[in-house]
Order: C-alpha cells, then structure tokens, then sequence
C-alpha cells in the first residue's frame, strides 16, 4: 500500500480523479483475408462481394478523430473501400482485394508514423 493511503486519516473522504489522455497511436492494425461471407453481413458490409478475392482491413487508432484522416488516405491509396469509420471510438473499416487493403492499411500506418509521430502497431494478417 502506498505512503499516502497508510496515513490517509479514515475520517477524511478520499477524492480520486480519473482521466483519460489518449497517446498518439495505432493499436491495431489488422487484415483478415477471404472472411466468410457471414463476417461481412454480421458487420453491415456489402455483401454482393467476391468473397474468393476480398479482405477486410481492421484500423483502431487513438486520438480517435484521427480515424478521419485514416479513411481519407485508405481511399487515396488504393482500391479498397471504406466500409465503417467512426471518429467516437477510432475505428476504420476498409474493404477490397487483399493487395487493396494491404496497400490502404500500409500507407496509413506510414503517414501517421512517419508525419504525424504516432506510435504504430506491425500490420498483421490472417
């Protein structure tokens, strides 16, 4: 136990602040090659999808706004096409061929990286 809890008087109310002070990061970067078909409809993804050549890519970034600029330059740098972005919680969904969402996921993990100085995940895949 700490010095401050042992000769903190039980008389006197304790007052404990949480905060949350998100880093500047990339927590999970993550592709999953040639999902089942049910994974696309259980998440509200298009399902008239070629599911023999698709890939569901998987960002979670932190501070969470940062998953605007995220979709942006997934859609910019390749094919692939957004499926779910939300500036709440710092999730972004990218869909396409494996190579497309490969491509999205790497160069997202480049900018932010290299430009923006968060700290970055490996990309991996399953």
């Amino acid at each position: 136990m700490s010095e401050y809890y042992r000769n903190y008087s039980s008389e006197e109310k304790a007052r404990i602040i949480q905060e949350l002070v998100p880093g500047k990061q990339i927590t999970l970067a993550h592709i999953i090659a040639n999902p089942d078909a049910i994974l696309y409809r259980k998440l509200g993804l298009d399902p008239a999808v070629d599911y023999s050549k698709s890939a569901i890519g998987i960002l979670t970034v932190s501070p969470s706004e940062t998953a605007i600029i995220a979709a942006d330059i997934a859609l910019k740098s390749s094919g692939a096409e957004l499926g779910f972005v939300d500036r709440f919680s710092g999730t972004v969904i990218v869909t396409g061929t494996v190579s497309e969402v490969e491509a999205s996921l790497a160069a997202i993990t480049e900018y932010v990286g290299t430009k923006l100085g968060f700290s970055v995940c490996p990309l991996t895949k399953t």
